[in-house]
């Protein structure tokens, strides 16, 4: 039996064709029906009206009428589908599948000085071999295969382990990138994930020359922090604080991001965390979930429920709208790309949130040793021991990296509109797939939607900010929307 209908079943008696539409009813009762279609527009409709427009029974001169043409849920039977004006809104929200990997991950080194409980990487101490550190010909392959690919504007990250301890690393691979570009002229842009510990003045100007963005962890409250990211020497946040200081004293007010791990232990203080970001200046929090990788996966700090991370995120978002009510400004970064998604007509660029899959199509990670891999993720379960998403070495050729059998197996779970659970979802216009963490928690790169944490979770903070926007004060509403617009660092992942 064939899952699709006939054109002519869509015709309706009372002058209109059904468009493809998707719709959610919340979780709280007294909220319409969200509809939702593949070009990114949603309204809301109440249930009778719900029903009467589903069943074409929905007259002309209804108020919502009009809406639900303009927005493309519906097409009179008079005129023809407007195909085009709905395939140029796809296009714009499917922009990045002109750009291919766009984010280039090089892992400096493993070494670092911390030994956080939910590190999510292999890390090493401070002091082993520098065997562990990227080698000066391996960031030469890397910087080939970050200038071939197709995408003009470029985000090289340096991670690690910590890795201002290969310093000498970055400094190689962005003058060797901006040699090299100098003929190709790709837009350029870089950042460093740190611990904030090892600057230098020597350093920090290097930084301040070349632009480069910090992004560090900070989670919040000295005994959480200290807690989540310990030291032998127990002053992890008094450190932190100190390296935060001394990179905007030489770099500017805004020079660091920073995001927050939500850990057990973070999950009874969402306003204390939020006012240490607020007391230190910053305008911008990423409240990250513990992920099934590296000592993360056996840390205490990670047993906790969806349901439990869900309690949190709504107690920490209705304070942060308090605190911008009361005058100071600072969003949610991943509630911000959300809310993007939602309510602009362009793709948000954040890789997990793709579909088809941003894992090697948008992002590639160069590790320590010259192998290449679809994503951060996918580089962590290599650590664990599962090699299934490495596409190759940095000998290999571009082309060969993607062409590789991991890619294949990427590409077939990770388009949303194939896969049960996501293509029928109201969510899915302002969603993605991430086969690796797919095949991570649930064994297969297509995973099952009713019983995945990712989507879960993903739907609780749709719930949440749809609420917000259709239930919400003005005020409220206001400051959502200053998320949207408002320029701001762009917190990267930080291990």
């Amino acid at each position: 039996m064939s899952r699709f209908r006939s054109p002519d079943e869509y015709a309706s008696a009372d002058g209109y064709r059904l468009l493809p539409f998707r719709f959610r009813r919340l979780p709280d009762p007294s909220l319409p029906v969200l509809l939702t279609n593949d070009v990114g527009e949603h309204l809301w409709m109440e249930d009778p009206q719900f029903h009467d427009y589903a069943g074409k029974r929905l007259p002309a001169n209804h108020p919502q009428f009009a809406d639900l043409e303009s927005r493309h849920f519906l097409s009179r039977d008079d005129q023809p589908i407007p195909l085009e004006s709905m395939a140029l809104q796809l296009r714009s929200r499917k922009a990045f599948l002109f750009e291919g990997p766009a984010l280039h991950i090089f892992v400096a080194t493993l070494r670092c000085n911390h030994s956080c409980q939910y590190c999510q990487v292999s890390r090493r101490v401070e002091g082993e071999s520098p065997r562990f550190d990227m080698s000066f010909e391996t960031v030469t392959r890397a910087v080939g295969h970050v200038l071939a690919s197709p995408a003009k504007q470029v985000t090289v990250e340096f991670q690690g382990g910590e890795p201002l301890l290969a310093f000498e690393v970055i400094r190689f691979a962005v003058e060797e990138l901006e040699r090299r570009n100098a003929s190709i002229g790709k837009t350029l842009r870089y950042v460093i994930t740190t611990v904030l510990q090892h600057l230098t003045p020597e350093r920090l100007e290097f930084i301040r020359q070349h632009r480069i963005e910090l992004s560090t962890s900070f989670d919040g409250p000295a005994g959480v922090h200290n807690a989540n990211r310990p030291l032998p020497s127990r002053d992890s946040y008094q450190r932190t604080v100190a390296g935060l200081d001394q990179a905007r004293e030489a770099l500017g007010p805004h020079a660091v991001a920073a995001l927050t791990t939500i850990t057990k232990k973070s999950l009874s203080s969402p306003e204390a965390i939020i006012d240490s970001y607020r007391e230190l200046g910053l305008h911008s929090v990423f409240l990250r979930p513990l992920s099934p990788y590296g000592f993360a996966a056996k840390s205490p700090q990670r047993d906790y429920s969806v349901a439990e991370f869900m309690a949190f995120y709504r107690k920490a978002i209705a304070h942060l709208i308090q605190v911008n009510l009361d005058g100071y400004a600072m969003d949610e970064a991943y509630a911000a790309l959300l809310l993007r998604s939602i309510l602009t007509p362009f793709s948000h660029g954040h890789v997990d949130l793709r579909s088809p899959a941003g894992a090697g199509l948008g992002t590639l990670v160069y590790n320590y040793d010259g192998k290449v891999y679809a994503s951060d993720e996918a580089r962590m379960l290599a650590a664990m021991g599962e090699e299934t998403f490495c596409l190759g070495h940095v000998e290999n050729s571009y082309a060969e990296l993607m062409r590789s059998d991991a890619m294949q197996l990427i590409a077939a779970g990770g388009i949303a509109e194939s896969i049960p659970g996501c293509s029928d979802c109201a969510y899915l216009p302002f969603c993605g797939s991430d086969p690796v963490d797919s095949y991570r928690r649930q064994g297969d790169v297509i995973g099952h939607r009713p019983t995945s944490d990712f989507c879960e979770r993903q739907m609780g903070m749709f719930d949440l900010l749809f609420g917000y926007l259709h239930r919400g004060t003005e005020d409220q509403k206001r400051v959502l929307l200053s998320w949207v617009t408002r320029r701001r660092p762009v917190p990267l992942a930080v291990d």
